[in-house]
């Protein structure tokens, strides 16, 4: 069973690591990994078009409140060469005011996922991409006669400094320095790093090799706090996806082939940190609805989980198969992130779509201790907890 999309989540919608589907599912690959399969890039491109027509538009429902509060846009698409005129709830989010883009789109874009909403420079402010998880009406609009205009491109590097030579900058951008910079990161060079981004090398690209972005390739790998920062600060966007679909805050939540995140359990969680400081994406979801706190609670990061509650995850958050993040750590017998969440107040009572409680899942799954301590956590035993950066940690 699939829940409904929900557009005001961040979007993560169509690009998390494939989950199971069902409880069903999760049960049968409680002892496994995630597939590894993936789509064609073609088809790939087609799933995410189909999902967008079908999740985009307004309800009628919806429509009068749309034409009486609305904002009317020029969004020029440079790479189609094409021009629309569209009316926005300001209300809505950017992700959605993309989604509807693209629900009007008679060619396909190639690597439509990283393509942004770009407001041009005017009355002294740079130009930027706006923020996807922000509400329209956050962005003041330029004071001139007219339409205010938008522009629907694919996201690169924001130059802020005048007299940009364009010819210059393409040189830098050969094969050889492609892969060069992406050896840099894994040596961890930050210095050879800053000083190629500070000729202009532009961070958001796909390396021919393993289709990641430098930025999500800097998250698979160990100690590389500085080498986030650099790039940041270089104009790397931190919700450039890799060809795979994943933002650097998916790579750093999720285990599978991350020392950064597998060593003892997240005692080494500074690369999340960082992401988190620098205003990463929380809350995106995946095609089945998990999101980063299922991941997480699956692979039993109790540090991460507690970041990323610090920072505004939501922990009754429901997967497709209304599995809350203690549905998982029930199946997955995570007992130390079961604590985090019963502390921190989860509802144990929530039931998935198949009518089971986490402590039913916990004795499906025949991990009984947890049953036991979920069955005998009591709402008195819920307390306050800082983020752990502050000076306090959660009790054992």
């Amino acid at each position: 069973m699939h829940e409904d999309v929900n557009l005001l989540n961040p979007p993560g919608l169509l690009t998390m690591p494939r989950s199971p589907t069902s409880s069903e599912d999760e049960m049968a690959q409680s002892f496994s990994d995630y597939s590894d399969d993936c789509a064609s890039d073609s088809s790939r491109e087609e799933t995410i078009y189909e999902t967008i027509r079908a999740t985009a538009e307004p309800s009628p429902s919806r429509m009068d409140d749309i034409h009486t509060n609305s904002l009317v846009v020029r969004v020029l698409i440079p790479d189609l060469q094409q021009t629309k005129c569209m009316r926005f709830n300001p209300d809505a989010t950017v992700w959605v005011a993309k989604q509807r883009i693209l629900c009007t789109l008679n060619q396909s874009l190639k690597d439509v996922l990283n393509y942004g909403l770009f407001q041009p420079a005017s009355n002294g402010r740079d130009g930027k991409f706006l923020d996807e998880e922000r509400v329209l009406r956050e962005y003041p609009q330029p004071i001139s006669k007219g339409v205010p205009s938008l522009e629907f491109r694919y996201k690169s590097r924001v130059y802020r400094q005048p007299n940009v030579d364009e010819k210059q900058i393409a040189k830098l951008h050969t094969k050889a320095n492609l892969r060069k910079f992406m050896d840099l990161i894994q040596h961890n060079q930050v210095d050879k790093v800053s000083k190629l981004l500070e000729r202009g090398f532009d961070p958001n690209y796909h390396d021919s090799e393993t289709g990641e972005s430098p930025l999500t390739f800097a998250a698979h790998l160990d100690n590389v706090v500085e080498i986030i920062k650099v790039l940041k600060n270089g104009g790397a966007h931190l919700d450039f996806r890799a060809k795979d679909g994943m933002t650097s805050l998916h790579k750093a939540a999720r285990s599978k082939n991350q020392i950064t995140l597998k060593r003892g359990g997240g005692r080494r969680p500074g690369l999340l940190r960082a992401l988190l400081n620098h205003h990463a994406f929380v809350c995106c979801q995946d095609e089945n609805g998990w999101h980063e706190v299922h991941q997480a609670c699956r692979h039993g990061h109790v540090q991460h989980l507690e970041h990323l509650l610090f920072y505004g995850a939501d922990m009754s958050a429901q997967n497709a198969s209304g599995n809350t993040a203690l549905h998982i750590c029930a199946l997955y017998n995570q007992d130390n992130c079961a604590r985090v969440l019963l502390v921190r107040g989860a509802d144990k009572e929530v039931k998935n779509y198949n009518s089971q409680s986490p402590f039913q899942v916990a004795i499906i799954a025949g991990n009984f201790e947890l049953a036991e301590l979920i069955k005998n956590h009591k709402e008195t035993d819920i307390g306050y907890i800082s983020n752990p950066l502050h000076g306090l940690s959660l009790p054992k």
